[in-house]
Parts: structure tokens; sequence; C-alpha cells
């Protein structure tokens, strides 16, 4: 039996990939004026860096340091305890270094694909705290929601199928910038 042929395709290019973070910047600046009382929080893992980018942007745009924090959403996951008998999910840290109460909060991913991600992390958020907002910018949105959620700000909507997955690759998790879509062959 012949292995499948797995296609792949470039959706951003590294300086593609700059300019939709340039532009996300410049719109939640738009939508939330001064940004006194904004602060980012990334995602594990690769939302993290993409907070840290929008933070620079904003802060290059506004003058305004804006605090950012990293979110990890492993025990909040409702697919934790699905399989057992399978790998142990690893459990990184949460920092998020200041009050999010009555502050509003840009939880940043980099994917957006059925929404459970983007569930589990509200619940982790609102943990530490009662924020007076809470928007969301993805890098990506692909379509395929279970729950009823949707990005505030989002760089690229790219359709999919089921059979494709879409993989971001940032400079400081892997070496390099892009967004890449695979497709398994048949």
């Amino acid at each position: 039996m012949a292995a499948s042929a797995q296609t792949q395709k470039t959706l951003l290019d590294a300086e593609a990939l700059s300019r939709t973070l340039q532009r996300i910047a410049h719109e939640i600046v738009e939508r939330n004026g001064a940004i006194e009382q904004v602060a980012i929080v990334g995602i594990r893992e690769r939302g993290v860096p993409l907070a840290r980018r929008l933070a620079r942007r904003l802060h290059e745009i506004t003058g305004h340091e804006v605090p950012t924090g990293a979110l990890d959403i492993t025990l909040y996951r409702d697919d934790l305890m699905r399989n057992p008998v399978g790998p142990q999910p690893v459990i990184r840290r949460t920092e998020i270094p200041f009050s999010i109460d009555d502050r509003k909060i840009l939880l940043v991913d980099d994917v957006l694909y059925t929404g459970r991600t983007i569930r589990a992390a509200l619940d982790a958020l609102i943990d530490f705290g009662r924020p007076k907002a809470i928007q969301l910018a993805v890098l990506i949105d692909r379509g395929h929601r279970e729950l009823p959620i949707k990005a505030d700000y989002v760089g690229k909507n790219v359709p999919t199928s089921r059979r494709e997955s879409v993989q971001v690759r940032l400079e400081e998790v892997d070496g390099h910038d892009d967004v890449l879509i695979q497709t398994a062959g048949e």
C-alpha cells in the first residue's frame, strides 16, 4: 500500500504575515481608541509570540506599552480525558503579570478552527478576574466552528476542508515565519 501524498501551499510568507499583523494592530487602535485599558494575552503556544508582536506594533503606533501575558489552557480543554491511555498533556506556565479586572483583554491565537480552544481560553481567563471586555484576534480563521465563537480581528479567512490543516510557523518557535495549508492525499 503506497503512502498517501501530501500537498502544501503557502498562504502567507514572512512579509505578508508582518503586514497582516500591522493591519490587525491598526484595527485594534481604531476600534478601541485610547488603548490604556487594553492588555494582550496570547494562548500558548503560537498565540504568545503573536501577542508580543502585536504589543510591539501597538506601542509603535500609540507610544503606549501594552501589558502582555501568556495563557496555558491545557487543564481547561474538553478533550483532556478523552484518551486516558494516550500521551499525557504537557502543562506549561500561565504568565499574566497584571490584573485583568476592568481591562479590555485582547485574546490572541494563531488559528481559529472549531472554537474549542477559545472556549477553554475564556474559561481559564475568567479564573484570573473579571475583564471589562474580551476581544479575540486570530491570524487565520479556517471555519468549521463547533461553538458559536467569532473573532473580532482576523488576519486571513481561509475556507478549508476537514482534510486540510493550517500550519503557522513563527520565528520565535520554528525559526522562520510563514503560514502553510497542507492537504492529505487520498
